[in-house]
């Protein structure tokens, strides 16, 4: 009897060491390891991708990324946070949109990631949490092909006095240009001076929140009861436009001056504008220092490095000589707080891996074109790229730069309305004055849709 039990002892004591011996071998070989990234942009969507194979080499952790089309991310966010697996790291638009996340958003005070942000003042914060932290300083302004103006600068019958692009300094000396450009196009080889305004519906972004910036920064700024302008916009109930003049003198001047005719500018996107500048049929086009990536992928591309520079977005306001680009930042990491705490762990990790490892820091620096904010990056690991330079010179000038002040725009509804209006306008079936009705209504009925 004894031998038969210390023999059934021992079976189970073999089959459990089995079992564990199994379970572990499964867990180990499997890829029960996975983090679920919402991209924001699409135009890096493939360096991304990129750099979800290296960490699951370097680190054993699956990244799964899936990217917004372009104008959609708040509306793919609500989908995907509802699924079971729904996103471990998304992005939040600053202060507006951690008020509309904040249940999501998991508190990164003492994520180490936090603790190499060189100006903490830039996270999203509440209370004594910080719940969204900035990933990049960018930039944006009206970049030029300066092949395109040192020959424009070169001709005999220009009708300006000045011999460079640095001497534009505001409004009335660009329109003088760009006027005159225009009818030295087929001398320069260009079919308009400006790429095609994307007013295409989800690709109106660059006029309805980025050129939109500039009027309502010098609005807000007026406001000294707050510390800043972006805090002025967002406790704005209702905003007068007053700079909808000066919005309208450089809105004017592109698509009157673009490759593309007015009328048919809905039909273009962000993708149609950088590839009418990459090859060389626009001497300019407004954007970002994220753009780089975006205009030397184009195939054929005539844009040489050393050619593409920045000017800052005149619009003939006044003092605007001393103005520099717009600069700050619009998007922040936030970790889902529903998920698991392993999860959340492995999410922090990731993007502490991305900031600071090796590997990560060239993705960082030479594909995705950050500028960090993180001081983890030594001087020759920050971006090469000619538009991520010409930001850091422009920085250096002494200017004043533009503040980012459109994450106090109310909703994505306020930026549709605003970009749809400025379609009509293009089209001719609007007023000018119909577009300021529409951009005043429409923020003061998002802004009382929030209360």
């Amino acid at each position: 009897m004894k031998k038969k039990l210390l023999a059934l002892v021992m079976c189970v004591a073999v089959g459990s060491t089995i079992l564990a011996g199994c379970g572990d071998k499964g867990k180990s070989s499997s890829s029960s390891k996975e983090i679920y990234f919402l991209n924001f942009k699409p135009e890096i969507a493939q360096v991304y991708d990129k750099i979800a194979k290296d960490y699951e080499k370097e680190k054993g952790v699956k990244v799964k990324v899936v990217t917004a089309a372009s104008g959609t991310y708040e509306q793919t966010l609500k989908s995907e946070i509802a699924k079971s697996d729904a996103p471990t790291i998304f992005q939040i638009n600053g202060p507006v949109g951690y008020q509309n996340w904040k249940d999501y958003c998991s508190d990164l005070k003492d994520s180490k990631l936090y603790s190499t942000l060189t100006d903490k003042t830039l996270a999203v914060k509440s209370g004594d949490g910080v719940y969204g932290i900035p990933y990049a300083i960018e930039g944006y302004g009206i970049i030029y092909n300066d092949a395109i103006m040192k020959k424009y600068f070169a001709l005999s019958d220009k009708a300006v006095s000045i011999s460079s692009t640095a001497e534009i300094t505001n409004y009335d000396t660009f329109k003088k240009v760009v006027d005159d450009m225009t009818k030295h196009k087929d001398q320069l080889g260009i079919k308009g001076v400006f790429a095609s305004t994307s007013l295409k519906s989800g690709e109106q972004w660059r006029w309805q929140t980025h050129l939109a910036n500039v009027p309502f920064y010098y609005e807000f700024k007026e406001n000294t009861k707050y510390d800043s302008p972006l805090l002025a916009g967002l406790a704005a109930d209702k905003v007068d436009f007053k700079y909808s003049d000066n919005f309208k003198n450089i809105f004017d001047l592109y698509i009157n001056n673009s490759c593309t005719d007015k009328k048919l500018l809905g039909t273009k996107s962000v993708d149609d504008s950088m590839s009418d500048f990459a090859l060389g049929n626009a001497a300019m086009v407004q954007n970002g220092n994220w753009a780089w990536a975006q205009i030397k992928g184009v195939s054929g591309n005539t844009v040489k490095e050393s050619d593409i520079k920045f000017l800052p977005i005149y619009t003939g306001v006044s003092g605007e000589e001393n103005q520099g680009l717009c600069i700050g930042t619009e998007n922040f990491f936030a970790v889902n707080s529903k998920v698991s705490k392993e999860k959340q762990q492995e999410s922090q990790d990731f993007l502490e891996w991305l900031f600071s490892s090796d590997t990560g820091k060239k993705y960082v620096t030479n594909d995705l074109g950050f500028i960090a904010p993180f001081n983890t990056f030594s001087d020759s690991e920050k971006p090469s790229d000619p538009l991520a330079k010409d930001v850091l010179s422009w920085m250096a000038k002494g200017k004043t730069n533009v503040a980012w002040s459109f994450a106090a725009f109310p909703s994505e509804n306020f930026k549709n309305a605003f970009g749809d209006a400025l379609l009509e306008y293009s089209q001719g079936s609007k007023s000018w004055d119909d577009v300021v009705k529409t951009v005043k209504e429409s923020w003061q009925t998002e802004k009382a849709n929030k209360k």
